[in-house]
Order: C-alpha cells, then sequence, then structure tokens
C-alpha cells in the first residue's frame, strides 16, 4: 500500500495520469478551470388568479420529482396566464426534461391552479470528464501566448459552448482555395456566440492583420476604435452509425444508453438529454477502430460490429474523412443500437 500511495504521488504531477482534485490543480497551468456540472433552464407557464404575482423562487417539479424553482417574479395577465424563466434546482443532464412533463406545484397557491413547460429544458450537463479536462489542457497549452495560430485557436476553444476551431493562415499574395484574401487568416468555429468569438480573436490576433471571414462583427479596441473581426462557422458533418452487439450476463440494464453516450463522446454531438459533447476536432477522421475502442468500455459486450454513414442509408465498416473546413457531429436519435444474446 504504501509503494501504491508513493505511484499515485508520482503520477498526480502529470497530466496524462493525474486524476481528481490533483488534475484540477494541474489544469491552471494552461489556464483553465474544469468545467462545473450546469443547471438546466427552460420558460414555465402558470395558469391562475388574473393580475396575481407570483414571486421568485417559486417551486414545480415533475412527476419524475426533478426540482425547479422560477427566477424572476411572474405576474399573471388579465386572462390569469404568465410565463417565466425556470432552472433546475440540482446541475446535471437529469434537469434536460421534455415539454410539458413540469406539471406539479411543489408548493401550493390558491392563486395559481396549473403549472407547464411549454418547451423542453435544455443547458444541463455534467462535470467536465478527466479525459476531456485533459484534452482542453493540451489545446491551450500549445496557444499560450498570442498572436499565433495555436493562441488563437486556444482563445477561442475558452469561448463558452465553441467545441472545434480551426485557423486557416494565408501568408501568399493569393487567396487560397477557401476563400481568404492574401496576407489575412481565416478562422473556423464550431460553436459559441458571435461576440465571444469575435472578442476571443480582436485579443489575440496580430495587428495589421486582417481576420476575415463570412461572419463580422464590429468591436471597439483598447483605442475605442471600431475593428471589423470577421471568422467563419464551420461546416457540420451529420455521422450516423449502426451498431450490432453480441451481450453476456454482465451487459447492465442501460447499457444501450451508455454505448450511444460513448460515442457521442467520441465523435461529439447532442445525447439523449440535450447535452452537447466536444468530440472530434474539425478535419478530424472518424475511425472506426476508435468507435469500437469506445462502446467495448460498456461492460458485458462479447462481439461489437459497428458501421457508420453521412447520409443515413449508406452504411459501411469504413473510416469516413472530414474535410479540414468540416466536423463530423453525432446526434443520439442517429444511432442504431440492436443487441443480441
Amino acid at each position: 500500500m504504501l509503494w501504491k500511495d508513493n505511484e499515485d504521488v508520482y503520477y498526480s504531477a502529470y497530466p496524462s495520469t493525474a486524476t481528481g482534485v490533483q488534475l484540477d490543480r494541474i489544469l491552471p497551468y494552461a489556464g483553465i478551470r474544469r468545467n462545473p456540472a450546469t443547471r438546466a433552464i427552460g420558460t414555465i407557464q402558470l395558469a391562475g388568479t388574473a393580475n396575481y404575482t407570483v414571486p421568485a423562487g417559486f417551486a414545480v417539479a415533475t412527476d419524475t420529482d426533478i426540482f425547479f424553482l422560477t427566477t424572476n417574479d411572474i405576474t399573471l395577465d388579465s386572462n390569469g396566464t404568465g410565463t417565466g424563466t425556470i432552472v433546475a434546482q440540482s446541475p446535471g443532464e437529469q434537469g434536460n426534461v421534455g415539454a410539458n412533463v413540469i406539471t406539479v406545484i411543489v408548493n401550493p397557491d390558491a392563486n395559481i391552479d396549473s403549472v407547464t413547460n411549454p418547451e423542453a429544458t435544455e443547458g444541463g450537463r455534467e462535470k467536465e470528464t478527466t479525459q476531456e479536462a485533459r484534452e482542453r489542457f493540451y489545446a491551450s497549452r500549445e496557444g499560450l501566448g498570442s498572436r499565433t495560430e495555436p493562441s488563437i485557436r486556444s482563445a477561442i476553444l475558452d469561448v463558452p459552448d465553441v467545441r472545434a476551431v480551426y485557423v486557416k493562415n494565408n501568408p501568399s499574395n493569393t487567396t487560397d482555395p477557401y476563400g481568404t484574401p492574401p496576407k489575412s487568416y481565416q478562422t473556423f468555429v464550431l460553436g459559441g456566440s458571435d461576440a465571444g468569438v469575435a472578442q476571443a480573436i480582436l485579443n489575440t490576433g496580430s495587428l495589421g492583420i486582417q481576420p476575415y471571414g463570412t461572419t463580422q462583427v464590429i468591436l471597439k479596441d483598447d483605442s475605442d476604435n471600431d475593428q471589423v473581426i470577421g471568422f467563419t462557422r464551420a461546416t457540420e458533418v451529420p455521422i450516423y452509425v449502426r451498431v450490432t452487439v453480441t451481450k453476456n450476463s454482465l451487459f447492465p440494464a442501460d447499457g444501450v444508453e451508455k454505448i450511444k453516450s460513448s460515442i457521442i463522446r467520441y465523435i461529439g454531438g447532442e445525447n439523449k438529454s440535450g447535452s452537447v459533447y466536444t468530440g472530434l476536432n474539425m478535419g478530424d477522421t472518424v475511425t472506426l477502430s476508435r468507435l469500437i475502442a469506445r462502446a467495448y468500455q460498456v461492460e458485458g459486450i462479447e462481439d461489437i460490429y459497428i458501421e457508420i454513414s453521412k447520409d443515413g442509408v449508406t452504411y459501411s465498416d469504413t473510416n469516413i474523412s472530414i474535410d479540414i473546413l468540416e466536423v463530423a457531429q453525432v446526434n443520439h436519435a442517429d444511432i442504431e443500437v440492436a443487441v443480441n444474446v
């Protein structure tokens, strides 16, 4: 046990082997911190006494005891209806629920007759995993500094909800095949807000070099002058996956969902609860062997066969190449899993 403890201490110093709080203490060396779990948000609709004001903090829930609180006062109109924003009481994916399932009034109020959510809640996400934190660490480390391609990419990756970035530099005297003018650069981005991405480019981009792109945002620089910041939205390539599994007695009851989750975390995209994962970067090939390896992490699998497709019609058991300005993404609904005993 003493030798084991010593070994754990040794490995805790390196991002490739550190886990838990030890990894959390290493991440700041790359200027980042582990992304915490987030709470789902949504809209609630109340019906009751006309002109009655429901104070913020009004508690509602689903039949399965997932609780939400209103974030602002809601005043019912002359017809006795009103809408407001709600946030999940607990962080994580469990707060991402479907439409019209929040129907329970936790603390009854004589002036409130009914409650529902007209749309699904979203935005709830689990705490960033160890592997996700490590990958972001390496991406951020290569971009320390400024005025370089890695630094621009790293800064944009730190913008909330950005999932992939590619910086295309064109030092030549002619326009490149991607439309980048001479002596400029074009940044291709998946996810994130326009303002957040543009600000990251302004903060780290080189002076005197045009940041070109089909999306353009005007921002003020430190001298209060307008700067036109351009970047281009990356093209998402939908991936369809078909899985055939032979299981044994150790295969868990939620094994199908675990397989789908492992595939989504590798490729990138949206899972059943609405959480979005980064996965592959732009230009990364969807490699079948790695997809199989991720799926095999679910216990109880005796054998597995996976086919992938770009159109949902023609499937094959070969890799899918992705253009440098594209990024592969998969949706939970586009993964089929058949289980054989």
